[in-house]
């Protein structure tokens, strides 16, 4: 398995090729429409994996806004927990970045207020909801070690890209931001 580390204070930054449903830290974030519903791409997935119980919890939650997170269990996933974070449908704005970056501050506070020592993250918002690529990776990545840099928690926060090119973005853009911080 390809695989980047990064050490940031007390926490570990992974960024690895695979399965976001299949990954057995303490949580794993759903990209998730607003009704917290399956769906396609991610959502669709986490919830067929964890099964129809992970639906029927969601459905009490009454919904998440964008830039939000709310918490489930994990069901028959690896992990035990999914925290559900909406992210923005892109329209080239600047509310975008302010939207993505939200998703990830709310999931991981939430982690952290819930005890989580790990969490994994697909590439929010850049499937169906349109966001390009190198530009959410780049805000991906500055919240998560914004997120750390302050918190010091959690202990792990792994990026789970599916495809190579995804992999490959985050990649680079994470060597770029360790450049320019130095």
């Amino acid at each position: 398995m390809e695989k980047v580390e990064f050490k940031i204070g007390g926490c570990l930054l992974e960024i690895i090729r695979g399965d976001i449903t299949k990954q057995d830290t303490d949580a794993i974030v759903n990209a998730a429409n607003k009704q917290l519903a399956p769906g396609g791409g991610v959502a669709g997935a986490i919830h067929r994996a964890a099964g129809p119980e992970l639906w029927e919890e969601c459905k009490q939650l009454g919904g998440c806004e964008t830039g939000e997170a709310k918490i489930t269990s994990g069901y028959n996933l690896a992990a035990r927990y999914v925290i559900h974070t909406v992210g923005p449908v892109y329209n080239n704005t600047p509310q975008n970045a302010v939207d993505l970056e939200n998703c990830y501050l709310n999931s991981l506070d939430l982690a952290v207020r819930h005890g989580l020592k790990s969490v994994s993250f697909p590439a929010i918002s850049t499937g169906i909801f349109g966001y390009p690529l190198e530009e959410a990776a780049g805000v991906s990545l500055r919240s998560v070690i914004k997120f750390l840099k302050e918190r010091n928690k959690p202990e792990l926060v792994r990026f789970v890209l599916f495809g190579e090119k995804d992999l490959n973005v985050f990649k680079k853009t994470l060597q770029e931001i360790m450049k320019s911080s130095q």
